[in-house]
């Protein structure tokens, strides 16, 4: 009866974990209406606002929720790719080390304000 036990439980660990790995194709369906040239930058915008697609408790979100919050992340990020890299790389404190927290909120919200000018 224990190798049973065994056995079972056994299998049941070895499933879950093959359906942990499983790929979604949620970035292929988002990025299919893309121009060609565009077609690396809306990719990674996708997975990136993709893997954010989480509710308060850490599940991923589905349905209306889901679609209404990656329309929502693809509009703040439109455009604001190469803005947000630079300004990450001068959010730098008067010590020479990188801002962190509230400060660095503001930094960003201003510099990329900035930018968009």
């Amino acid at each position: 009866m224990k190798k049973f036990i065994l056995a079972a439980a056994s299998f049941m660990f070895t499933a879950s974990l093959a359906f942990a790995q499983a790929p979604s194709s949620s970035s292929s369906a988002t990025s299919a209406g893309a121009p060609p040239a565009a077609g690396a930058a809306a990719a990674a915008q996708a997975t990136t606002c993709a893997s954010r697609a989480v509710d308060k408790n850490g599940k991923p979100l589905a349905g209306a929720a889901k679609n209404s919050f990656m329309k929502k992340c693809e509009a703040e990020n439109k455009g604001q790719g190469s803005a947000a890299a630079s300004c990450e790389a001068k959010a730098v404190g008067k010590n020479g080390k990188p801002l962190a927290g509230a400060a660095k909120a503001s930094f960003m919200k201003k510099c990329q304000a900035d930018a968009a000018k």
